[in-house]
């Protein structure tokens, strides 16, 4: 089965192109289609650092301004990690090779284009660690867009602007316990007037199961690549920081012609000493901190691990919630709704569970196999589209249809997605043409009447009892078409 081209890469280059690449039966290689009939275009090209060898090594790409950025291995035992950047009209650039301080056996989990730079999330082995073992932290990681590579003395064909820094995903106290093992994701995300991403983490195997989900602002993460520097001075001394009269000009790491490298308009005239600052100092000594310094959601002593993300930031029919869907290890999908505070994304209100892996429509029931690897959602459509190793399932964001006839239960369940249309109806809302009810900030149910054969949300308020009737049977959703639709996973066995 491993000599199957397996499809790692599939990114839209242009409006007409697509870009893919496979595994090749451990020999890489890609090529371009036309976007609208799928035909190749031109000849297959290496894969060798766009694409991994295995289809069990991690891999992250995307294309920025014309040019290919990849995150992968450059060899079939997987010891040669490397960021890496080709095609269009810029210098072909890489990591240092085989350099710890660099990259130490990264997992890479998500490559994101935000303003001038390209910003690479990982997890690897922490060399400031490494006298405890093998420690795993979680990293974020960026380029400069316009980095064309140091002179021929330091870092020729090489990235001058590489650097790393930890993100913190922790619960606070007089000892911090860290979500060190990043799962995902999401790409740059605007709530409340801020730019942040997302990202669950779970602990180690070996430790108490336990996951988290935290959300990192743009901003700080800025931030912390402008602060000190880590350094180690001999390979048995501890790692300190980097006292700032130590530190060249320009900085090690900026752009060249922005900010303290202003009268440098290109990379390679940077002086060496700058040069060979970065080249062993790539490590920030601060960590990324969350927003509000904890886990925007967390979930401990529970069967399973949250490994994906998806967010929608646009829910409701005036667009104005944030939803979050959480899946996990064991086929479940958890959906929150964001609360924000003060300008803070700091509080989640819990919707829906949502158990979707069908071992019948996907053909398979291993553990593994109920593992979810992918969420994206489609706003058109307004479903989520998962997908599992076999199969590809696509499900509704809302299942307003759940609440039946009961007004109580729909108001009280805060989903944006929801409404109460009419007399008898609770439907999902899609826009504000026609008239409807939903209570999304309090869930008041005061002075709705109790509900037979049906269920409450208990996420409102009331000062009445609730009556909470759990149906036998499901009510019957009003479209009789299968909300919950599964596709065989096969595209990965085809060739390029």
């Amino acid at each position: 089965d491993e000599c199957h081209n397996f499809i790692k890469v599939l990114l839209q280059q242009n409006d007409d192109t697509l870009f893919v690449c496979g595994t090749n039966a451990f020999n890489p290689s890609c090529r371009t289609y036309k976007t609208d009939t799928l035909d190749a275009l031109g000849e297959e090209i290496s894969g060798m650092a766009r694409c991994p060898y295995d289809a069990k090594h991690a891999n992250v790409a995307l294309f920025a301004d014309g040019k290919l950025y990849s995150a992968t291995v450059t060899d079939f035992l997987a010891i040669d990690a490397v960021i890496y950047r080709s095609l269009g009209d810029s210098p072909t650039l890489r990591t240092v090779k085989h350099d710890s301080k660099w990259l130490k056996e990264p997992y890479f989990v998500q490559a994101v284009d935000y303003g001038d730079f390209i910003y690479f999330f990982f997890r690897e082995i922490a060399m400031e660690y490494n006298s405890m073992g093998k420690v795993v932290f979680p990293r974020v990681a960026r380029v400069c867009k316009n980095d064309r590579g140091g002179s021929q003395r330091v870092l020729e064909k090489q990235w001058t602007s590489f650097l790393k820094a930890r993100l913190n995903c922790s619960i606070p106290g007089d000892s911090h316990f860290y979500f060190n093992i990043l799962q995902a994701v999401t790409d740059v995300i605007r709530i409340n007037g801020r730019d942040v991403v997302m990202a669950t983490f779970s602990t180690p195997f070996n430790s108490i199961p336990g996951s988290a989900v935290c959300a990192y602002d743009m901003a700080d993460i800025a931030t912390a690549f402008t602060g000190r520097f880590k350094e180690q001075k001999s390979p048995e001394s501890t790692w300190t920081p980097v006292p700032e009269e130590k530190v060249p000009k320009p900085r090690p790491g900026c752009c060249a012609g922005t900010t303290s490298a202003e009268k440098y308009k290109v990379s390679n005239e940077f002086p060496d000493d700058t040069l060979n600052f970065i080249k062993m100092h790539p490590l920030m000594d601060e960590a990324v901190p969350s927003i509000a310094n904890r886990p925007w959601f967390l979930k401990t002593m529970v069967r399973y691990r949250l490994t994906r993300i998806a967010v929608d930031n646009a829910a409701g029919p005036y667009r104005n919630y944030t939803v979050v869907f959480l899946g996990s290890e064991r086929g479940i999908i958890l959906k929150f709704l964001a609360k924000i505070s003060n300008g803070f994304l700091n509080d989640s209100l819990f919707l829906e569970e949502l158990s979707i892996y069908n071992p019948e429509k996907c053909s398979v029931d291993g553990v593994d196999d109920k593992r979810i690897i992918s969420m994206q959602i489609d706003s058109r459509s307004h479903s989520l589209f998962v997908a599992f190793t076999s199969c590809v399932v696509k499900v509704p964001l809302s299942r307003c249809e759940r609440h039946g006839k009961c007004k109580k239960s729909c108001i009280a369940s805060r989903d944006p997605y929801c409404g109460w249309v009419s007399e008898d109806s609770c439907l999902e809302i899609t826009s504000t043409k026609w008239p409807f009810e939903q209570d999304v900030e309090q869930g008041n149910t005061d002075g709705l009447g109790d509900c037979q054969n049906s269920f409450v949300a208990l996420n409102g308020h009331s000062t009445s009892s609730l009556s909470t009737v759990q149906p036998k049977d499901p009510p019957e959703p009003t479209d009789k078409r299968d909300p919950y639709m599964a596709v065989p996973s096969q595209t990965q066995h085809e060739s390029t």
